[in-house]
């Protein structure tokens, strides 16, 4: 009881922390680094929702039985990606590149789509070769 407890509580603190670290403006190379480190975390801690989201989604677009069978494959492909995108993230935190997984959070964007965008795409401020 007091193992799943403060599971819960940690799961929520490490959420309500990681959406105050992403509200604010990155500058620096450890904030950088930070965020790409916690987002990685959050991505394998809440992969597993993918699947009710997809679930949702595509029950709103479609029709209930479409929804249940085409929404619960679809969240299970997009649970195996948002995993290993976090693991990747996790892994290559030294490096500074922008996330694999858009939206980067489960809970951003709830009714969009899970998409990926191309690996490793380094995360600059501006694009400028000077």
């Amino acid at each position: 009881m007091k193992k799943s407890t403060l599971s819960i509580l940690l799961v929520s603190l490490l959420m309500m922390s990681s959406s105050s670290l992403f509200a604010e403006e990155q500058q620096s190379y450890g904030s950088k680094v930070g965020h790409k480190a916690l987002s990685g975390f959050t991505n394998i801690i809440t992969a597993v929702l993918e699947v009710p989201k997809n679930i949702i989604n595509t029950t709103n677009q479609s029709n209930i039985a479409y929804g249940t069978v085409g929404g619960l494959a679809k969240g299970i492909l997009n649970t195996a990606g948002r995993l290993s995108s976090g693991v990747a993230d996790l892994i290559t935190a030294p490096l500074p590149t922008k996330p694999i997984v858009q939206p980067s959070q489960i809970w951003d964007d709830f009714d969009v789509d899970t998409s990926y965008n191309k690996v490793f795409r380094l995360d600059e401020e501006n694009h400028s070769p000077y």
